[in-house]
């Protein structure tokens, strides 16, 4: 599946409810769906900085396409890095790097996240670019 397809999968998800605190819900659910990351990636290295709650993200590649983990010691925010996971991974460095990551706004997200929030939000996908910024130029 296309990042465009799993984008407007998770906006017709969102779509489906019209309350917030719904929508909190589901976030939470997504959250809590998603596999504990193993102790020995919660180290430093994998930490992200710029988030109020401690989040770590660690990246996987293999034959050009890669796989994100991750956790968070908050709930919603570690929905949020599963919606970023469900959208990001599974890709190449190159189509993440491209992608209009257009589901945000979209679902409301920009919208009604704190700004603590918000900026961790943005801490995690500027993290996830990184990544495949750096993935890219290994494979060049």
């Amino acid at each position: 599946m296309t990042i465009n397809e799993i984008q407007d999968q998770i906006i017709a998800q969102f779509s489906e409810l019209d309350d917030w605190m719904d929508r909190y819900q589901l976030l939470i659910d997504l959250g809590s769906e998603q596999e504990p990351l193993p102790e020995k990636d919660k180290n430093e290295s994998n930490l992200i900085e710029g988030c109020q709650s401690r989040v770590w993200l660690v990246c996987d590649e293999h034959d050009g396409v890669l796989t994100f983990r991750a956790e968070s010691d908050a709930l919603i925010v570690k929905g949020i890095v599963t919606l970023l996971i469900q959208v990001l991974s599974g890709h190449t460095a190159d189509e993440i790097l491209n992608a209009d990551l257009y589901f945000i706004h979209a679902i409301g997200l920009d919208e009604h996240l704190s700004p603590t929030r918000s900026n961790g939000l943005l801490a995690m996908l500027k993290q996830m670019r990184m990544y495949a910024m750096v993935f890219s130029e290994n494979r060049e």
